[in-house]
């Protein structure tokens, strides 16, 4: 599939250009299109339509559920921002090194559930 490439670009920039042009004019509704798990399910049929390995596409299934929770870590430094007196980018820093170590709590879930 030559083609696969290419199509998998343009839904990403499409996905990622319309909510970033909704998020002025519709937060709530671009930060819940965010949210929605449109990338996992196109990553996830994307790597199955690709290379056709079941096992695999489970494993990576498996690697999303426990990332999103994880991944959230992020977001953490913002919900606390008013009441620390953070501002953005010192929440997004903390947000930044926050994922880093959720992505070691990430590898230690995975091999438990393996």
């Amino acid at each position: 599939m030559p083609y696969l490439p290419i199509l998998k670009v343009l839904i990403a920039v499409t996905v990622i250009v319309t909510t970033s042009w909704l998020s002025n004019k519709r937060p709530e509704l671009a930060g819940f299109i965010v949210a929605l798990p449109l990338v996992s399910m196109l990553a996830l049929l994307f790597s199955y339509a690709e290379f056709g390995n079941a096992e695999s596409t489970v494993t990576f299934a498996k690697s999303i559920l426990v990332g999103i929770p994880v991944s959230l870590l992020f977001f953490l430094p913002f919900l606390v921002a008013d009441r620390l007196q953070l501002g953005f980018w010192t929440s997004y820093v903390a947000g930044v090194f926050l994922l880093s170590v959720g992505y070691f709590l990430h590898q230690i879930i995975i091999q438990w559930i393996k």
